[in-house]
């Protein structure tokens, strides 16, 4: 039925860990589907699948990350290439946040600071209407997600295309052939996975009090699409766009 491993890009909180048991069960519980293996590897400490192994998968997911996505961390460096290797293989992979960025680096992309600094909150993307995507799987295209990063893509891919954006960010989202997919925004959080990491950043002087107030009134504003979400990324990571 498909086996699908999570590359994960960043640390547990202890607060996901108790709630979810950890990012990979929030993964799991967006994407999972009834008769599929999950694996977990945990890139942000060496852990790799092997060469070997990949042919085995029928996709990847990579997560957030408080890490850089253009930093040049060794395990950085060695998910570049993986993220190379799966590209030529063909294989489904769904980058996340940070994902999302350094899938678009691996392909050629260009990755930095956004220029218009933090986007954390729910945010409204508008889907490109050149893409009769939306229109097969019967989703709207003007979604909201929650945001939270800092980073954003610079410069895609010679290969990819954009397929959302907002009003703070150029590249929500990018696909490069009908294998690769990046997502800004964060589809798998629900509002108090976020608001457990505006309390961190707060804590640790990363945002201004008014930065905070003004993310939760997002929060408390503006329902994710959850639902839209999950059936867009399933349907990508399974095989079943109508591209």
């Amino acid at each position: 039925m498909g086996r699908f491993g999570v590359l994960l890009c960043a640390e547990d909180s202890e607060f996901v860990k108790k709630r979810y048991g950890g990012y990979f069960g929030v993964f799991v519980r967006m994407l999972g589907e009834e008769g599929e293996t999950w694996d977990m590897f945990k890139v942000c400490s060496g852990e790799f699948p092997k060469d070997e192994e990949l042919e085995l998968f029928d996709g990847f997911v990579i997560t957030g990350s408080c890490s850089d996505a253009h930093g040049n961390d060794l395990w950085i460096v060695k998910l570049l290439n993986l993220l190379k290797k799966l590209d030529s293989l063909k294989k489904r992979v769904l980058g996340i946040c940070f994902g999302h960025q350094v899938l678009s680096r691996a392909l050629g992309g260009k990755t930095g600071r956004a220029e218009s600094g933090w986007d954390i909150g729910v945010t409204n993307i508008n889907l490109s209407t050149s893409s009769s995507i939306w229109e097969s799987l019967k989703i709207p295209t003007t979604l909201s997600v929650i945001e939270f990063h800092r980073d954003e893509v610079r410069e895609l891919p010679p290969s990819a295309k954009v397929m959302a954006w907002s009003s703070k960010t150029g590249v929500e989202m990018f696909m490069s052939g009908d294998h690769m997919m990046g997502i800004q925004g964060h589809p798998e959080y629900t509002k108090d996975i976020l608001l457990n990491l505006i309390d961190r950043l707060l804590d640790r002087n990363l945002i201004q009090d008014s930065h905070a107030e003004t993310a939760k009134a997002s929060v408390e504003a503006t329902e994710p699409s959850r639902e839209a979400w999950m059936k867009l990324c399933r349907s990508f990571l399974k095989g079943r766009l109508v591209l």
